[in-house]
């Protein structure tokens, strides 16, 4: 079934009944906003074709998840540039440390699946569509960030991953397991022996518990084969002490 669009963008199935929202294998960067409703967080990596739970309990973002089911399903991912834990009581009033700097990139996640709860909260799953360049930030709407933004330099984000990829993945998982016993952390060996090359460098980079520097570099690398390469020099780097709370598995 190919999409067409009418005269005013709606996206259009053969059968004549109109689609609001395209599907995501069909979807091209005119589908993209030029304004987006950003969800800062610390050490969150979303990368494009991942799939990122979130558990969403603070005002603002809840409000940012009601106006995106409004309006296409995007939510913005994207890092501050020095806060650790972007868990900020509500009582802030307007404190500056409130909206600390961002990275220049992020990546445009749209919500495929949501339960909300009796108490007004969310739980969603974001899959990552494109990555994109902050232009400027543009206000606050219903208190969470919005920012004008530009996913272009991005366009190959929205294709198939690249079927083979030219690195060495024996070392990569070589690498993986000793980063797991110095951190002490355990994983599913067989699962991750069996992934194809794509799968293992989406999933790989969004479940080690890197900091917020390092998840950048991941999601600022310009091909699989180059953020394969950064992962493998982070895990070869990373320190000997457990970060408790967060393993592969």
């Amino acid at each position: 079934m190919t999409p067409r669009h009418d005269p005013l963008g709606t996206v259009v199935e053969h059968d004549g009944i109109p689609r609001r929202i395209p599907l995501i294998q069909d979807m091209t960067l005119a589908d993209f906003p030029a304004e987006i409703g950003l969800f800062p967080l610390d050490e969150a990596l979303l990368l494009p074709h991942g799939k990122l739970p979130l558990n969403v309990f603070e005002p603002r973002y809840v409000a940012l998840v009601e106006d995106a089911l409004r309006e296409g399903r995007m939510i913005g991912m994207i890092q501050p540039r020095e806060r650790r834990g972007m868990v900020v009581s509500d009582d802030s009033h307007g404190d500056p440390d409130d909206n600390p700097p961002l990275y220049s990139v992020g990546c445009i996640g749209r919500i495929t699946s949501m339960t909300e709860r009796a108490d007004g909260t969310y739980g969603i799953t974001l899959t990552g569509l494109a990555r994109f360049r902050l232009l400027r930030e543009a206000g606050l709407r219903r208190g969470y960030r919005v920012a004008r933004i530009d996913v272009s330099g991005f366009a190959a984000d929205l294709t198939d991953p690249e079927e083979e990829v030219v690195y060495d993945r024996e070392r990569l998982l070589e690498s993986l397991r000793r980063f797991c016993a110095q951190q002490g952390l355990s994983t599913q060996w067989d699962a991750l022996h069996e992934m194809d090359d794509a799968t293992l460098l989406v999933m790989l980079p969004m479940i080690c518990p890197f900091a917020t520097a390092e998840k950048q570099a991941l999601l600022e690398s310009g091909s699989l084969a180059e953020r394969a390469n950064t992962l493998r020099m982070l895990l070869e780097m990373a320190g000997h002490e457990p970060d408790e709370g967060a393993s592969p598995s």
